[in-house]
């Protein structure tokens, strides 16, 4: 009943019709006149498997691995920024749950990467498509509860402890 190959492909569909928010969203970032406090910007995916549902947050990070934030009288921008609101990155009806998890369980080795991989290539290419390497600053993208980073400008994973050096 499901494949791999189909679920991953699922999963490319539905974040391609999102692609015009996130680039728009990311577009409104780069605009931004950042404090001279920010190191680096964390864009921050957060996934709710359970939901099929993921959502997108900037954080803007000093070389101590802590979110700065704007100072009152500051009119630069820190803190944080909701890049994209929960979306649904995958269908199912009710009476397939029990079925997909156990589908999922079983290939979840398999699954795990390439859903890392479908998620990271289309934020890397929204990115791009809104001329996010015209950015100062270092950008990473992450996953929450992750131990590495994907650099946005150079097209590769990092271990977290290389961006705060």
């Amino acid at each position: 009943m499901f494949s791999v190959d189909q679920y991953i492909r699922s999963i490319q569909s539905h974040l391609k019709l999102q692609s015009d928010v996130l680039v728009g969203n990311i577009k409104k970032i780069l605009e931004l006149q950042f404090s001279t406090d920010i190191d680096l910007l964390d864009f921050c995916v957060l996934i709710e498997p359970t939901r099929f549902e993921l959502s997108i947050t900037m954080f803007s990070m000093d070389k101590s691995a802590n979110e700065v934030f704007t100072e009152r009288n500051d009119t630069a921008f820190a803190g944080s920024v909701e890049v994209l609101p929960e979306i649904e990155y995958y269908q199912l009806n009710n009476h397939q749950l029990d079925d997909f998890f156990y589908f999922y369980e079983q290939n979840e080795a398999t699954i795990n990467p390439l859903e890392e991989k479908a998620f990271t290539d289309w934020f890397h290419q929204c990115w791009k498509n809104a001329g996010g390497n015209a950015l100062k600053l270092p950008a990473y993208l992450i996953f929450h509860d992750h131990y590495r980073s994907f650099d946005l400008k150079n097209n590769q994973w990092i271990e977290d402890e290389i961006k705060w050096s």
